[in-house]
């Protein structure tokens, strides 16, 4: 499964962004989520860019739902380091950035990009899945600005909101035919302004989570 034949972005769903429709205004990019490694009996997941063409992966070889998870793009560089900090139903999630492609544990920024908290069991009505805060360990600052994750533990189709507006949204994945292929290949739709490899560290989270790698 080195390409796939991607579906055009005007599958998506309607995104508010402020331009009017106006020319030029930024649109809403499409990727391929397979929640499947691409290394023989292995773990992980494999993102797939609008060209068909892989575009970043996780290998967790024979460990499925290890604590410690790397994004890498298509070079094996190491993009997102991911920690498991806690355990049980109150399970917690830090996720540091690379850059340059460091992979070296002991280089990361002390302080976390983002972090994940589970939601409860009870979550009750409204209640998120998942809460996520930005803690400005990413280079791009941010710090204290909160997401959250909307929908049904165990499921693989959600949505990521942030200020009250969704930024991303993640679907079972459709055929040109409107054929529904299986759970585990999705479409991610990322809407304008989202950061791209944010909203791709927050679908690796939701995997282990949902213990889907």
């Amino acid at each position: 499964m080195a390409k796939i034949q991607p579906l055009p972005a005007a599958s998506s769903p309607e995104w508010h962004s402020g331009g009017g429709g106006l020319p030029g205004k930024k649109q809403a990019v499409c990727y391929t989520v397979w929640m499947k490694s691409l290394v023989f009996n292995g773990h992980g997941c494999t993102v797939y860019g609008s060209d068909g063409r892989v575009a970043f992966r996780v290998d967790n070889y024979g460990c499925r739902g290890s604590r410690d998870v790397f994004f890498m793009d298509t070079a094996g560089n190491t993009l997102i380091g991911i920690q498991a900090k806690s355990f049980g139903m109150l399970k917690r999630w830090e996720a540091r950035r690379h850059h340059d492609g460091d992979s070296s544990l002991g280089e990361m920024p002390t302080t976390p990009w983002f972090s994940v908290q589970r939601g409860g069991r009870r979550r009750g009505r409204g209640g998120a899945m998942a809460t996520v805060t930005l803690h400005g360990g990413g280079g791009g600052g941010g710090g204290g600005r909160a997401y959250r994750i909307d929908g049904c533990p165990r499921k693989s189709e959600y949505r990521i909101s942030g200020a009250g507006e969704v930024v991303a949204e993640m679907a079972r994945k459709r055929t040109a035919s409107g054929v529904v292929l299986g759970e585990d290949v999705l479409t991610l739709t990322v809407g304008p302004d989202a950061d791209h490899l944010l909203v791709l560290g927050l679908v690796v989270v939701c995997g282990l989570m949902n213990r889907a790698m």
